[in-house]
């Protein structure tokens, strides 16, 4: 039971974290392709982390969101990587970093709760492939 609710709050602040970057991004990019491709991100970011903040309350418990430092550092990183160079190259290699870093941290997770209930477990996957996806789309967008 524990378990769960730690796998779910690590799926709840990782696809946090991914529509609080994108958010933040989004208004600076100019190139309308690479905007819809965030677009379409934060909206499935938004999916996993509603399906998992449901799933917390479904089980009586309050959903951890982002530490508040986490979410400043993270804030002001994107702003400096930011302030020189806003083309779709950059950003995207900033975010693939972003989903490398997603995809080894879930990895270990459903490694580590690998007794958690099925359907957690097949969020924790489905936040994975989504993971992969974006490190395959935004791939294009580098040169």
């Amino acid at each position: 039971m524990t378990g769960n609710i730690e796998l779910l709050n690590y799926i709840h602040q990782n696809s946090e974290m991914g529509q609080d970057a994108i958010n933040q991004l989004i208004p600076i990019v100019e190139d309308d392709t690479f905007k819809q491709n965030l677009e379409s991100q934060f909206n499935e970011y938004k999916k996993i982390y509603n399906k998992a903040k449901t799933k917390i309350q479904e089980m009586d418990k309050d959903a951890k969101g982002i530490n508040p430092l986490s979410k400043a550092s993270s804030y002001m990183m994107i702003n400096l990587k930011t302030l020189l160079n806003k083309s779709p190259s950059h950003i995207s290699e900033m975010l693939i970093q972003g989903s490398t870093m997603g995809t080894v941290d879930i990895t270990k997770k459903l490694q580590e709760y690998n007794d958690a209930d099925k359907e957690i477990l097949d969020l924790g996957n489905q936040l994975l492939q989504f993971e992969q996806r974006n490190i395959e789309e935004l791939k294009r967008f580098l040169h």
